[in-house]
């Protein structure tokens, strides 16, 4: 039944551009830059209907899991890293916000970073043809994320933090306002952005996917008319997640959709993706370099990300899954 609905909005999408797609290529214009500007549009309805769904999902019980997690010591791992598949920009940045505050344990931050999918998901959801890279994605995060939540707390036991109801109570009347990455607020949701944010959202992605697909398309039409080239980068693939790792931690949601449509084009393998997505916690990492009083341990957090990712990028490349 599921995927039968799934196929029809593909369907109805196609459809829906065919005076479109015969008029971009009635401009006469380079097939890489012609292609670029179809496939780009071709995905933004499905990228609408796909952020308005997580947006209510957001909306209506983002509060209920937050609240969880504060509770839930000894499961906080998991429940993030469940949560944390639900793609929605401002969770990372709420469990930055928590781990501040010590409400949550740094397994359970770096099992969220590691579990966040961002918009990485929405991308292969509105691509027919890449959506089997989505449960393995998801699979794979979610298995890797739980189970370095409860390594790194069990190795970093006495690493522990003080409840924040013992020091300054629950409330925090002098904290700054968090915010995801339109510039919304994460913590205080309006009615009006079940529709707003989900547009400002798919307009702001969008943007970013016309540019970077014209930019690959560009490069691949080059790089494919280079063959010696393509031999050189060839005999370095194996260290492609060590790359995609170091890049995924730059804290923009643009590196998410890079990374995807690096691997929609093909210029990149699976794992080296899949390095680069779970070293990427999109604004998570940037509120705890802002706020985090303590360099050494942000550091020793960012470390531990990039160890998890780099080494799971390279055992992946290695095992004959078949992706």
């Amino acid at each position: 039944m599921l995927l039968e609905i799934i196929n029809g909005i593909y369907e109805f999408n196609e459809n829906l551009f065919v005076g479109f797609d015969s008029r971009i290529e009635g401009f006469g214009m380079a097939d890489w830059l012609c292609d670029a500007i179809i496939d780009s549009f071709h995905i933004l309805p499905l990228l609408f209907i796909i952020f308005f769904i997580i947006e209510v999902v957001e909306f209506f019980f983002a509060e209920n899991i937050n609240d969880f997690m504060k509770k839930s010591e000894k499961s906080a791992p998991a429940i993030g890293s469940l949560a944390a598949i639900i793609p929605q920009c401002g969770f990372s940045v709420i469990a930055s916000t928590l781990y501040i505050r010590k409400f949550i344990t740094k397994g359970t931050l770096v099992a969220i970073y590691l579990a966040t999918s961002d918009e990485a998901i929405p991308i292969l959801l509105a691509e027919p043809s890449k959506i089997h890279y989505v449960l393995p994605i998801i699979g794979l995060k979610v298995i890797i994320a739980i189970c370095a939540g409860y390594l790194i707390d069990f190795i970093l036991k006495n690493d522990k933090y003080i409840s924040i109801k013992s020091r300054h109570g629950d409330n925090c009347e002098h904290c700054e306002e968090d915010e995801g990455c339109c510039r919304h607020s994460v913590s205080r949701r309006r009615k009006r952005e079940l529709i707003y944010h989900p547009l400002k959202h798919t307009c702001s992605i969008f943007l970013f996917i016309l540019i970077i697909t014209i930019t690959l398309n560009f490069f691949i039409d080059i790089y494919s008319k280079h063959i010696a080239l393509h031999t050189i980068i060839a005999k370095f693939k194996f260290f492609e997640p060590v790359i995609t790792s170091v890049f995924g931690l730059i804290p923009n949601c643009a590196t998410s959709i890079a990374l995807t449509m690096l691997l929609i084009k093909g210029s990149i393998s699976f794992g080296a993706a899949f390095s680069g997505l779970l070293s990427n916690a999109g604004l998570g990492i940037l509120v705890l370099l802002r706020h985090n009083e303590n360099i050494k341990d942000t550091l020793k957090i960012i470390g531990i990300l990039l160890i998890i990712s780099i080494t799971s990028g390279l055992i992946i490349e290695l095992l004959p899954l078949g992706i």
